[in-house]
């Protein structure tokens, strides 16, 4: 294992704009920037110690992968996701999660309760912990372990690219105002409905999962809850930044 110093060597030597990067993507996927944050770039500078240059580059690539968005005479914010797309997500992600289901089952060599129950074990005791973040990881862990059980790559990278950790983000941020307990008991609805039903009847069981966690999480909520500011973003209506000290905390 690498010293202290190795690690701060390490971070010297990584190029400004990649840094910046790696900074915007932890607080993206952790949640703590939330879909419609303003970025603001001067301050974000001046808090990684770097010139703006390496920011605007870093930027520019979170906009190529669909992370932010940049508007004339506005800025740069972090990319919300319409209703209608998120439906779109949560059908394609139901019709090829509902075929991971079935290759994984039809393996007879393989009891998917080995690698399903350890996981579900972890979003309890992230529940019992009252952890949002220990359960949003373990959730994510619990559908990547179904999608890589189907031994099936081509399923399995093309989910990671469906579901990636800001689909994941959006998700939480709609989902955390059910309460965790809720939440595990659908979990664990779902993996005995896995472990349960006739190969047969799989997917059309996944779907009418899907169909129904979203009516649940998605329809019958408000859209975001109050935004996480930070010294270099922002959510007031004007544009202008609120500023704080310790500004990268949430995302260091």
């Amino acid at each position: 294992m690498g010293s202290p110093k190795t690690s701060i060597a390490k971070k010297e030597r990584e190029p400004a704009g990649e840094r910046v990067e790696a900074h915007l993507r932890k607080a993206i996927y952790a949640g703590t920037l939330r879909p419609r944050q303003r970025i603001i770039e001067e301050d974000l500078a001046r808090e990684l110690k770097v010139s703006r240059g390496p920011v605007r580059e870093a930027l520019l690539r979170l906009e190529r992968d669909g992370l932010v968005v940049t508007t004339s005479r506005r800025g740069t914010f972090i990319r919300d996701i319409s209703p209608a797309e998120i439906g779109v997500v949560f059908r394609m992600r139901a019709k090829l999660e509902g075929l991971c289901a079935r290759y994984m089952r039809e393996d007879p060599s393989f009891d998917p309760s080995t690698v399903l129950e350890p996981v579900l074990k972890r979003l309890k005791a992230a529940t019992d912990k009252n952890s949002e973040e220990r359960f949003f990881h373990a959730d994510m862990d619990l559908h990547r372990t179904i999608w890589k059980a189907s031994n099936q790559p081509l399923l399995y990278g093309t989910l990671n690219q469906v579901m990636n950790p800001y689909i994941f983000m959006i998700a939480r941020a709609y989902s955390s105002q059910v309460p965790m307990g809720r939440r595990l008991e659908h979990h664990e609805r779902y993996v005995k409905m896995l472990l349960r039903t006739p190969i047969a009847k799989i997917e059309e069981e996944v779907e009418r999962y899907f169909s129904e966690v979203y009516t649940q999480t998605f329809d019958r909520i408000l859209p975001f809850p109050p935004f996480a500011l930070h010294g270099w973003s922002s959510n007031s209506k004007d544009g202008s930044a609120t500023r704080q000290s310790r500004l990268s905390r949430g995302a260091s």
